[in-house]
């Protein structure tokens, strides 16, 4: 092979990986969470999505990339005076998100350093019209607030403040001082409420203890007085019915007693049995003899004596 063609040989294949080379180097490829602005001569051109793209050698670049996450900013304490002239620092977090990729590029010079200038400027504001005490208790309110400021004052870039949160506030030594005896003292006043209450609730459920214990014990009393009425009642009742019994018992004998002792009336017939009872008293299993009269008519006349002398 003759030496010139060799040479336009080796210049070709040179040639064909010098532009192979170009064309690799210019395909670029997009994240899904990032935007890519693109320039061409300095102008810009387009803004890329996901995917894979390529730039016009010698004529486009990349001037950014910007991402679409949702984004943290922690800026440095800023020192702040409120309404009652104290003097604190106050350090923020701002969550942003970027929803315009070309706004952001071209909107602001240096967005995050125009945040920070920002929210610090925001935040001497809103902290110069409340007081100290305010200011501890109101976070909401000042995180709204800075929000909404933020947010608007970052469309033009295009910025979203999500939301704004105070880090931490930080009063003066004598201030923190101060608050830490108040914050004592209420402890101690709350601690002494406290034991109060519980001997107040303790005297009370005392007290509704004896009062309980108190109508326990007569309702006791009472129970027993009923039971032992009752039971005296019943045994009245016993006795009464046996001494019905008895009585019905003799009357039901008396015909058998006239007959046996020639007594003309029921109540002869009772008298005379009532004189053999108390006969046998008198023998009380000692005697081995009793006597008893031989008349027993006489018996029957004495009864009869009885009867008349009972009803006068």
């Amino acid at each position: 092979m003759p030496p010139v063609l060799v040479a336009l040989v080796v210049i070709l294949s040179v040639v064909v990986f010098i532009l192979l080379l170009i064309i690799i180097c210019n395909i670029k490829i997009v994240k899904q969470t990032e935007k890519v602005i693109v320039e061409r001569l300095g102008a810009y051109r387009t803004t890329w999505g996901v995917g894979i793209h390529m730039l016009l050698p010698f004529f486009d670049r990349i001037a950014v990339r910007v991402s679409m996450k949702e984004q943290v900013k922690d800026f440095e304490p800023q020192s702040v005076i409120t309404k009652d002239n104290v003097t604190m620092q106050i350090d923020t977090v701002v969550f942003y998100v970027v929803t315009d990729a070309k706004l952001y590029a071209y909107g602001v010079e240096n967005p995050m350093s125009a945040i920070n200038y920002l929210s610090a400027t925001t935040l001497r504001n809103i902290i110069g019209e409340l007081l100290l005490d305010e200011c501890l208790t109101s976070r909401e309110l000042i995180n709204e607030k800075m929000r909404k400021i933020l947010d608007e004052a970052t469309d033009p870039w295009g910025i979203k403040v999500n939301r704004v949160e105070v880090k931490n506030i930080l009063p003066p030594k004598d201030i923190r001082e101060a608050m830490e005896k108040q914050m004592r003292a209420e402890r101690e006043k709350r601690e002494k409420i406290l034991l109060a209450e519980g001997q107040k609730q303790s005297a009370i459920l005392v007290a509704e203890g004896q009062k309980q214990s108190a109508i326990l014990n007569a309702e006791a009393e009472k129970q027993m007085a009923i039971l032992r009425a009752e039971g005296e009642a019943e045994s009245l009742r016993q006795v009464k019915k046996a001494e019905a019994d008895g009585i019905r018992s003799v009357r039901e004998a008396e015909a058998d007693g006239l007959k046996m002792l020639n007594a003309s009336k029921p109540i002869d017939a009772v008298v005379t049995l009532r004189y053999y009872e108390s006969l046998a008293k008198i023998a009380d299993g000692k005697a081995t003899k009793i006597f008893l009269p031989s008349n027993l008519e006489k018996i029957g006349a004495i009864a009869s004596t009885i009867k008349e002398v009972t009803k006068e």
